[in-house]
């Protein structure tokens, strides 16, 4: 089975998890710690920057399959040819705070443009719908992406409200991308990904909004440690496992 078959196959059965290192994160130690301690954990995929060297080094080390995440469509074809198993237009999340915002047409474009760059590729692609948008044009968006081919839809959130302590903030961080996932599950028949703010104390919420996959970043990649970030990653593949478990026992 091939490396983003796996995936595909993690995805059918909802408890796909990838380990975001970061799309503006270009230390190459610090993506390597990301990579090794998710693959140690037994996560589905790991989703790295589009920086070349980093993509080389990482294929060298790995053989989870490779997300490339970057909003240039240049980029991400360049990213197949070095060795991608999947290429995504996002994640979005990281850029708001360097002031960028993405509507649903530019989105669309690049969208468009990514795909006329990959034509003679099979690569999985995926495309993350921006958090800011209102729901009526997320869902607009996801299903415009869905006729195009698209085939995976993150969703994201965007808190910028001071959080509360403990769970409750774990759960308010997490508020606006579950509900995207909700809103989104009932709209489009494409798998969705699950991301900003999951971590171990969110994820069943991500499973039980109509996630197949999570996508989950600063729970792991803001940790110090490799063996944090190994107990981290393996709380998130057990949970998914779990959730897997409960999907089988309902059919």
């Amino acid at each position: 089975m091939s490396r983003i078959e796996s995936f595909k196959r993690a995805l059918e059965e909802k408890r796909a998890v990838k380990i975001i290192a970061g799309i503006d994160n270009f230390d190459i130690d610090k993506v390597k710690k990301v990579v090794i301690s998710a693959e140690a954990a037994g996560a589905s995929a790991v989703d790295i920057c589009a920086d070349p060297e980093i993509i080389s080094t990482i294929r060298e080390i790995t053989s989870l399959p490779i997300f490339v995440s970057s909003i240039v469509p240049e980029e991400l074809a360049h990213a197949v040819a070095l060795g991608a198993d999947a290429i995504e237009l996002g994640n979005f999340d990281a850029l708001y705070k360097k002031g960028c915002s993405f509507s649903a047409t530019q989105v669309l474009n690049l969208a468009k443009r990514t795909i006329e760059l990959i034509s003679d590729s099979n690569v999985f692609f995926c495309v993350t719908i921006p958090g800011e948008l209102e729901i009526s044009e997320q869902i607009n968006l996801a299903r415009e992406l869905e006729t195009m081919g698209v085939d995976l839809i993150q969703t994201e959130g965007h808190f910028s409200a001071e959080p509360s302590n403990g769970a409750r903030g774990l759960v308010e961080r997490a508020e606006l991308t579950l509900s995207n996932t909700i809103e989104l599950s009932r709209n489009i028949e494409l798998p969705i990904m699950t991301a900003t703010g999951i971590n171990p104390t969110t994820a069943l919420l991500a499973f039980a909004s109509g996630a197949s996959a999570i996508g989950c970043g600063s729970c792991v990649n803001k940790l110090d440690s490799e063996i944090s970030m190994i107990a981290v990653c393996k709380s998130l593949v057990e949970l998914a496992e779990k959730n897997a478990k409960k999907v089988i026992e309902m059919v």
